[in-house]
């Protein structure tokens, strides 16, 4: 085996060498990157899998930075409506102070008058001004559009939440298959006996209180004490369309909440006779959205699913069809990895405009202010419905309020939360296939060196072989 062109050994050698060149430089990139796959060619299936993975993380990261985004805009929304909410309270407290004429001079009432323009000014300058990034939150740009609305008989309406997904719009059928009645109490005559006075008790959803009857007393008499306090017992009354054939007792609001009570106190009198009803209750208005039975409340519906959450005030006594389209509005989030439905939230956060704050049946906060129709300085100040309209006004606000707090709390932190958890899986199943483990990698690292070096020992070997030929022709 005395052959000098050609060295087998020595080419055995380099080859081993080479390898263990490539070996030891590929575990010095694996060690200086901190990756096992830095290209493609140390685990082609391992870089397509990671590569997947890296996508999720990066997708499921951007979700979580929108949700915290939604966050900050629903926080900076809620402090300003708490600010409104304070407003609205001493509104209601110069409301109520104001109603003390007996105690108050009219230049206290004035200066009454001047502090709630004030508060008024400042919850439309909140409405004008609160902002995020530059977009309005309060004024009721991020309230939904609709079209064909019919006013006449549906008077007020909120849309909170809408799922439009690919629709450009959605559409509302309404059907009133009954209308909600009031509680009502009929009297068929049309005076009391000349036995003696009359003691009755009334009771509706508001209160009771006592009214009493001298004997002989008309219907027109016993009609006019009654309505005289309804604003502290809810019913009042009303003549019957022939006033010869008696009167009747009714609720002022509608539906199964509200009741007439008739209760006779006198001994031996008959207010109520033989075979009169003594208690009534009012019934719920029976009604379909998009084919849906809506949750009824008198003449208030309310509907809520995973395409839909709205409000709707109906007319009193209306009864029939009809319909309107969502045509788009709200503050739609996007609060997952995928742009779908399932991964958006869509809702409304409405304007708190002292115009919008009330409601057409009660009326609205701007009209309390001066030279309104429920202004304390008028010159029959309507109290009642000046403290009626600040209480609808404060439950519009608090509504709001927690319909925003149980969004961040129920929606978004718990999005937050399972995305947080999935982030962290998915960065443990990359971080498996793709980042080195250093343990392994110096291990190989020693071994590697150890084979460089013997392989270099060895092909420096291999070449001095073949000088042994030079003896054998006697060199």
């Amino acid at each position: 085996m005395a052959r000098i062109n050609t060295n087998v050994s020595a080419l055995t050698a380099q080859r081993n060498l080479n390898n263990a060149y490539r070996q030891l430089s590929t575990t010095m990139e694996h060690l200086s990157t901190g990756l096992r796959i830095s290209r493609g060619k140390d685990d082609p299936a391992g870089l397509i899998v990671s590569e997947r993975l890296r996508t999720e993380i990066s997708a499921v990261s951007q979700a979580i930075s929108n949700t915290q985004r939604a966050k900050l805009i629903v926080a900076t929304a809620e402090g300003a409506l708490d600010e409104v909410s304070s407003l609205l309270k001493d509104i209601q407290a110069k409301i109520v102070e104001a109603a003390n004429k007996g105690g108050f001079s009219d230049e206290e009432i004035e200066a009454n008058q001047l502090q709630i323009d004030s508060a008024i000014d400042s919850i439309t300058r909140i409405a004008n001004t609160t902002t995020f990034a530059g977009r309005k939150l309060l004024d009721g740009s991020l309230a939904y559009t609709t079209s064909g609305l019919d006013l006449t008989h549906i008077q007020g309406h909120q849309i909170h939440a809408v799922q439009f997904g690919t629709r450009n719009a959605v559409n509302v059928n309404v059907q009133v298959l009954s209308a909600a009645e009031q509680a009502r109490l009929e009297f068929p005559y049309a005076a009391l006996s000349n036995t003696g006075s009359v003691t009755v008790e009334i009771r509706g959803s508001r209160g009771v209180t006592t009214v009493t009857f001298a004997s002989n007393a008309t219907a027109s008499q016993i009609v006019d004490a009654i309505a005289a306090v309804a604003d502290a017992t809810g019913v009042s009354a009303s003549l019957s369309a022939n006033p010869s054939s008696g009167f009747a007792l009714y609720s002022r609001d509608y539906g199964s909440r509200e009741f007439v009570r008739v209760r006779v106190l006198t001994p031996d009198q008959h207010f109520v006779q033989t075979g009169d009803p003594t208690e009534d209750y009012g019934t719920d208005a029976k009604a379909t959205i998009n084919g849906a039975l809506a949750r009824a409340d008198g003449n208030h519906l309310s509907m809520k699913n995973s395409s839909i959450d709205l409000e709707l005030d109906l007319l009193a006594g209306w009864a029939s069809n009809t319909s309107f389209t969502i045509t788009g509005g709200g503050a739609l989030f996007q609060i997952g990895p995928e742009v779908n439905t399932n991964l958006q939230v869509n809702m409304a956060i409405s304007s708190v405009h002292a115009s919008e704050l009330g409601n057409a049946e009660l009326g609205y906060l701007s009209q309390l202010q001066t030279g309104g129709a429920y202004a304390l300085t008028n010159e029959n100040p309507d109290y009642d419905r000046a403290s009626q309209i600040i209480d609808k006004a404060i439950d519009q606000i608090a509504l709001l309020r927690g319909r925003l707090g149980s969004f961040e709390r129920n929606t978004l932190d718990t999005n937050m939360n399972q995305l947080s958890i999935t982030s962290e899986n998915l960065m443990s199943a990359e971080s498996v296939i793709r980042d080195a483990d250093f343990a392994a990698e110096t291990s190989k690292l020693a071994r590697d060196q150890i084979l460089v070096n013997a392989g270099t020992t060895i092909l420096t070997l291999a070449n001095q072989t073949t000088q042994s030929v030079l003896r054998l022709l006697g060199g």
